[in-house]
């Protein structure tokens, strides 16, 4: 309102001066003053536009044109926010250097990508990874310049969750790559060094393959030659013959744990995917059924529920060693007299198998870690029962390889239920149907 106010005294002056100009020189003198004053106006804004004008072409703040009346405001105001926007463009300036210098200490390598997966920025580990000159490649298409057929196929499926394990043939490296999507569709490439993770884990198998190998040969060496002496029953030996049942007991919980480590080894090799065919569950329960009653010998009461006809896509093999273990940790931990229910039945859109007994029972601070390796609630218990500690551990892996999960729900006196939720994806319409049968 002040400028608004300035130029209308001015106008009005102006006014003034005109009228006071008419009686003594006429109408057209006035008229002619009136103008002359629009004119100097008119003029002193051309020429502050003009200096503008001029500025803007290299715009300095130590430049800025000086002005009159509203145009050293004006001036004034540029030179201000023209000092904001260069210590802003300072500060960013100095993040942006403090981040590339933060990627290229990294240990890992980092690769920008747009959102047509064309590179940005990337760092020096990267360029070792990939190959890559962070001058020369930029703007190139990520899909150029890593052409495995691995990589182009997770960059298309955009399942950023997951990585990727890929093997470089510049240096024989083994990488992990995983894609992390932010801002407006672009994605950071992070990629990961585990050539020695790998070199470990394959001496950790072939480790244990090795040492199973070695172990399993005598073994079923010394286990023949017991049932062989067995077979004598030496009547003038009783220590022979108290003694060698106990051997036997041994050899065959060593061969338990050697095949347990065996199962173990391969089922935590990333080389090792499980196979996808379409399992019989119902069958499937009905086997473990009878292999419950035969385990029980009478001792328990057994039955088989099965409320659903499903069938799973899975690997049979695996899943029979996983609910194969669950069934038989009910029989060995359920006192005689108890009851046992195997159950195959649908949960919503899930798909369940459950082992309900009354055995026992585990104390709640124990569920957290019951799928460990050799983790044992009771140690004096499972080395009575024949139990290896790692049958759980099998079928926690198991169960992730098909996306599964373990739920164990238990009260100690009051038994246990352990069951292996499958997701819907799994879940299949049964190629044969089969009679649902409830069985005890």
């Amino acid at each position: 309102m002040e400028h608004w106010g300035r130029l209308l005294f001015i106008l009005i002056a102006l006014a003034v001066l005109s009228l006071a100009a008419w009686p003594a020189a006429g109408s057209t003198a006035a008229m002619a003053v009136f103008a002359a004053g629009l004119l100097v106006i008119a003029v002193t804004h051309y020429r502050h536009i003009a200096l503008l004008r001029r500025w803007l072409r290299d715009p300095v703040p130590e430049r800025v044109p000086s002005g009159l009346g509203i145009w050293d405001l004006v001036f004034a105001d540029l030179y201000r926010l023209l000092r904001r926007q260069r210590q802003s463009e300072s500060r960013l300036t100095a993040t942006l250097e403090d981040f590339r210098q933060a990627g290229a200490a990294m240990p890992d390598g980092m690769v920008i990508l747009d959102s047509q997966d064309r590179i940005e920025w990337c760092n020096p580990v990267a360029e070792q990874h990939f190959g890559l000159d962070r001058s020369r490649d930029a703007g190139q298409g990520i899909t150029y310049l890593v052409r495995q057929p691995q990589f182009v196929e997770y960059l298309q499926a955009q399942r950023y969750s997951e990585p990727l394990e890929m093997r470089q043939t510049r240096g024989d490296l083994i990488l992990s790559v995983q894609l992390v999507p932010y801002g407006d569709q672009q994605k950071l490439m992070i990629s990961r060094d585990v050539t020695d993770l790998e070199r470990v884990e394959t001496m950790r198998r072939d480790f244990i393959a090795n040492v199973s190998h070695e172990l399993r040969t005598p073994l079923t060496v010394l286990s023949g030659f017991l049932e062989t002496i067995m077979d004598i029953k030496p009547a003038d030996s009783e220590l022979l013959r108290r003694s060698l049942p106990l051997m036997m007991d041994q050899t065959e919980r060593m061969r338990r744990l050697v095949e347990d480590l065996l199962t173990l080894s391969r089922l935590e090799s990333s080389h090792n995917p499980p196979r996808e065919e379409s399992v019989n569950v119902p069958e499937l329960a009905r086997v473990l059924y009878h292999d419950a009653l035969a385990l029980s010998a009478g001792r328990h009461r057994v039955a088989l529920d099965q409320a659903d006809d499903d069938w799973l896509t899975a690997s049979e093999e695996e899943l029979r060693s996983a609910f194969s273990n669950l069934v038989s940790n009910a029989v060995r931990y359920t006192p005689a007299g108890g009851e046992i229910m195997v159950v195959w039945q649908r949960r919503g859109p899930e798909a369940v198998f459950s082992v309900r007994d009354t055995g026992i029972g585990i104390a709640s601070q124990h569920l957290p870690r019951l799928t460990e390796r050799f983790y044992r609630v009771d140690r004096s218990r499972s080395r009575e029962t024949g139990g290896t500690g790692l049958g759980l551990a099998i079928v926690k892996h198991v169960l992730n390889r098909h996306q599964a999960r373990l739920e164990i729900a238990s009260e100690p006196g009051r038994g246990s239920t352990f069951s292996a939720v499958f997701p819907a994806e799994r879940r299949l319409a049964p190629v044969r149907r089969e009679p649902i049968a409830r069985s005890a």
